[in-house]
């Protein structure tokens, strides 16, 4: 009887060091939390946000004091697959698939802009035409508008996403990415947040991988490679976006942080918002209260960040990790994804 209890004893011990340790939220021995899938954690800490090297734009600088909290980030953009899930959960219709209502493009253009044709205000999106020219500073000879051009069908009628499960989702705007974080649980990085993931614990470097150009020695990232937007050479043989994992991650383990596709964060942008910031000390900085772009200061814009296969040193450099671009949170293109974050519980 007494063999019995001990054995009895024993397992009623050996129960609850397992429930102990089982846990719930979910710390490892080192403190860490316990892995989350498909995400990467992301020690918090403090750093330098801003522009390195004669790159850098105005809207990067100054360099400022950030402190950013712990948090765990998607180690690869959203893919065709995890968004398609999305939708067929939910019947979730995304921005490209919708007409545009003129009412409200009346409120971020100029006094008196004549209401554009019918067709215009069509479902479509951004895509891009490799062009013949030596004018760098306007965009419309590459970006054409293209009608039912979106997620399910990024070139227009009758392209699809089939075989591409694992490319990263585009033609997604601000608004089709909140909409996913809150079906999934998660949430958008803000600017901070991710300049700091992609800056992957190093300072002063100008790319997630260092300070080695993108076109020398191993390829880095999918980017343009060649005279942009005339001629891509496609050394990598990819001239869109290419499957999530194609490159090597930076040092805390994420993917495409630079190049494949643009990513949507949750500030508003403002041009002179570093500047705003440069004599204090931001503790896990929001962004700015609004949004001003004095190239288009009727559009309200959200920040968007890494740069996209487009890329290229001789016209946006948008790879680098300080670099900052911005779109109205209900435009698409693409050349367009996102991916999420969520806060350490």
């Amino acid at each position: 009887m007494n063999k019995i209890y001990k054995i009895f004893q024993f397992f009623l011990i050996f129960v609850l060091l397992f429930l102990l340790g089982c846990d719930y939220n979910k710390k490892s021995p080192n403190n860490k939390p316990l892995e989350k899938d498909g995400m990467v954690f992301i020690e918090g800490g403090e750093f330098m946000m801003g522009g390195d090297g004669d790159q850098a734009k105005q809207d990067e600088l100054p360099k400022h004091k950030v402190i950013v909290s712990s948090f765990w980030m998607d180690e690869t953009e959203v893919t065709n697959d995890q968004f398609k899930r999305f939708v067929d959960e939910t019947g979730y219709v995304t921005t490209a698939e919708k007409s545009i209502e003129w009412e409200d493009i009346k409120k971020i253009v100029p006094p008196g802009t004549p209401k554009p044709h019918d067709s215009l205000l069509a479902p479509s999106s951004l895509i891009f035409f490799e062009t013949k020219t030596e004018n760098l500073s306007d965009f419309t000879q590459w970006w054409k508008l293209k009608r039912n051009a979106n997620w399910r069908q990024p070139f227009g009628q009758n392209s699809s996403i089939d075989g591409k499960g694992n490319h990263p989702v585009v033609h997604i705007s601000w608004d089709d990415a909140q909409a996913y974080c809150k079906w999934a649980g998660k949430r958008l990085p803000t600017e901070a947040e991710f300049e700091y993931a992609s800056r992957g614990g190093v300072e002063n470097t100008l790319y997630s991988w260092g300070n080695e150009p993108v076109d020398r020695g191993d390829l880095k990232a999918n980017v343009w490679e060649g005279k942009f937007p005339t001629n891509n050479k496609i050394k990598d043989e990819f001239y869109y976006t290419a499957p999530v994992k194609s490159y090597k991650p930076n040092k805390y383990g994420l993917y495409d942080i630079a190049g494949n596709v643009w990513e949507w964060c949750f500030d508003w942008y403002h041009y002179n918002y570093y500047k705003m910031v440069e004599n204090q000390v931001s503790n896990n900085p929001q962004g700015p209260i609004n949004s001003f772009d004095p190239m288009e200061p009727y559009s309200p814009k959200k920040v968007i960040r890494g740069g996209s296969f487009l890329c290229n040193d001789s016209y946006c450099s948008g790879f680098r990790n300080s670099m900052r671009m911005k779109s109205t949170a209900d435009s698409s293109s693409l050349h367009t994804g996102f991916r999420t974050v969520m806060d350490i519980e």
